[in-house]
């Protein structure tokens, strides 16, 4: 584990459960606003996973250029698996990003729950992350509705800036390693996930 970095993946594990509706709404409103600046910058990742998604002790966020594998598939866009050899446009990226963040979010507050029991999501956080994981592209939500329901969400619920939560994520992964072992890091990705797709398809 990186002394500055650690991944969503070592937060959930050092957890040992989902993350919160509140957390999910920073590091939505963060990662959003994080994914915008980058691809101004033209400069994105492929694929976002949780094992690719970087929590600084500072908080800030970050992504970590992952290429398409086995373990991280179920979180690429499906337009992104039929076309692998494919290139596509900025703005087509964009919303293949929304929806690898919107898999990731989802995993994270379904992270070791029993398989009948239901995510604890507000209806407004749901339907976004729902829409953000929408088979076809054109009907995905894009970052800038993202990035104003996040802002409205925060101002009307006074809810803790992302940097903070950030700060706070990646402080208890670094006191679980002190009390104890460090967090595995190997969590298998692709099953849990795939459960989610079809739980997220069964929401329709």
């Amino acid at each position: 584990m990186s002394s500055t970095f650690v991944t969503l993946a070592e937060v959930l594990e050092a957890r040992g459960g989902p993350l919160l509706e509140e957390e999910i709404w920073s590091l939505l409103l963060g990662a959003a606003e994080c994914l915008m600046d980058v691809s101004y910058k033209n400069n994105m990742c492929s694929i976002i996973s949780p094992t690719s998604l970087l929590l600084s002790a500072t908080g800030t966020l970050a992504f970590k250029n992952c290429g398409l594998s086995d373990e991280v598939s179920a979180f690429a866009a499906p337009e992104m698996l039929q076309d692998r050899a494919g290139s596509t446009k900025p703005a087509t990226d964009r919303q293949m990003l929304v929806y690898s963040l919107g898999m990731t979010l989802y995993w994270s507050v379904d992270f070791q729950l029993p398989q009948n029991q239901p995510v604890q999501l507000s209806d407004h956080l749901n339907s976004i992350l729902l829409s953000m994981c929408e088979d076809l592209a054109h009907r995905r939500v894009n970052l800038t509705s993202i990035l104003e329901a996040c802002e409205s969400q925060h101002k009307a619920s006074n809810l803790l800036p992302p940097t903070k939560v950030v700060r706070q994520l990646v402080e208890e992964v670094f006191h679980e390693s002190v009390d104890g072992s460090l967090p595995d890091s190997n969590i298998p990705l692709s099953g849990r996930s795939q459960m989610i797709r079809e739980r997220l398809h069964s929401e329709y």
